[in-house]
């Protein structure tokens, strides 16, 4: 089994293990007494139909009492709708702060059931256990919970720490293509942010054979960056690299592209409006669109990238009239760069090359 503990505001660990994920129950009754705690369980209908049974029944053999929650799967979800059904639920279901919330799925099930952890009863523990690639290596850890509102994604959050996150990577291997390559985006991400060694990895190896090594180096970096900045007003905003547009695109498009493609395309323009301001050099875009493909990614926007402006503005990390931008001059060499709003909109309403 591999291990990451996270030193944040909570200690927790992250345990990865192929085949873990009937053994759940017992790994939370290390953290959680079963004698005392509720395991309230949150997932979606398509997570439900696959894994649900499997972590009840461990839940059960370990001792706790537990009650479930399933919500239709997708982004449109992770809404105030959605987030209000489960303060019901956790209500008629006498959820108290001896109790505990698990986030069993996805990004968007660990987003929402965080959320919901973070803001019901003013707060109540809960853990993550990630069953896509993406959740696995990126959203799980670090803290951050949000729901979407129709002027952008994530903007009504907390930042809520899991006190444990259990992952199975035998859960991957039910994921649609195109699933599994929305996480290879944030690998990607990883590598391009942090490490030459990690991108030339990524570049020539199968990650299939490595996956428990390759997830716990993703969250590894995450960690050293977490641990830095927890809430995400310096270094954390490197992680963002590829998402001030890619959740642009994400919204603009109504969602019909996912998050990971929308971060491979946004780390594609960025990257270009980077060589455009002088602060890195074509190679490195070649070298980035060279290893998106090979993980069956997109590294082309079809739409004008004038009407991504909007959207933007509403980034999380703007201040006032400044936005920051997340820029890779060199692989592992990564810059928070402030622009005006007004500079921000010029440059993407001139014909910034798609």
């Amino acid at each position: 089994m591999k291990t990451v503990t996270v030193n944040a505001s909570v200690r927790y660990d992250v345990l990865i293990e192929k085949g873990c994920l009937s053994r759940c129950g017992e790994m939370t009754a290390e953290i959680f007494d079963p004698k005392k705690s509720t395991a309230a369980i949150i997932t979606d209908d398509t997570v439900a139909g696959l894994y649900l049974d499997t972590v009840v029944d461990s839940f059960q053999k370990a001792g706790f009492s537990v009650c479930c929650f399933v919500f239709p799967n997708g982004e449109d979800s992770k809404s105030h709708d959605v987030l209000l059904q489960v303060y019901d639920f956790l209500i008629e279901n006498h959820v108290t702060r001896t109790d505990f919330i698990v986030a069993l799925g996805g990004g968007v099930v660990g987003d929402l059931a965080g959320f919901a952890a973070a803001t019901y009863l003013r707060g109540i523990r809960f853990m993550q256990i990630p069953t896509t690639f993406l959740a696995a290596i990126d959203s799980s850890v670090g803290g951050k919970t949000a729901v979407n509102i129709p002027a952008g994604k994530n903007l009504i959050g907390a930042f809520h720490q899991p006190s444990l996150v259990v992952c199975d990577p035998c859960t991957f291997s039910t994921l649609k293509p195109e699933t599994f390559a929305d996480g290879c985006a944030e690998m990607i991400k990883y590598a391009m942010i942090w490490s030459e060694d990690f991108l030339r990895l990524l570049e020539t190896c199968d990650i299939n054979e490595q996956i428990e090594e390759i997830v716990a180096y993703c969250v590894d970096i995450k960690r050293q960056i977490v641990e830095q900045d927890e809430r995400d007003c310096g270094i954390r905003m490197i992680l963002n690299y590829g998402h001030t547009l890619g959740h642009a695109i994400e919204k603009i498009t109504n969602h019909t592209v996912t998050h990971g493609h929308g971060v491979a395309i946004g780390m594609v323009l960025i990257t270009k409006l980077a060589i455009l301001m002088g602060r890195c050099e074509q190679p490195l875009l070649n070298r980035l669109c060279a290893v998106l493909k090979r993980y069956h990614l997109p590294t082309a926007y079809d739409g004008k990238v004038s009407d991504l402006i909007d959207s933007c503005l509403h980034d999380k990390k703007r201040a006032g009239s400044i936005i920051r931008l997340i820029f890779v001059s060199n692989v592992g060499k990564t810059d928070i760069v402030p622009m005006d709003t007004d500079d921000f909109t010029k440059l993407l309403s001139e014909d910034t090359p798609c």
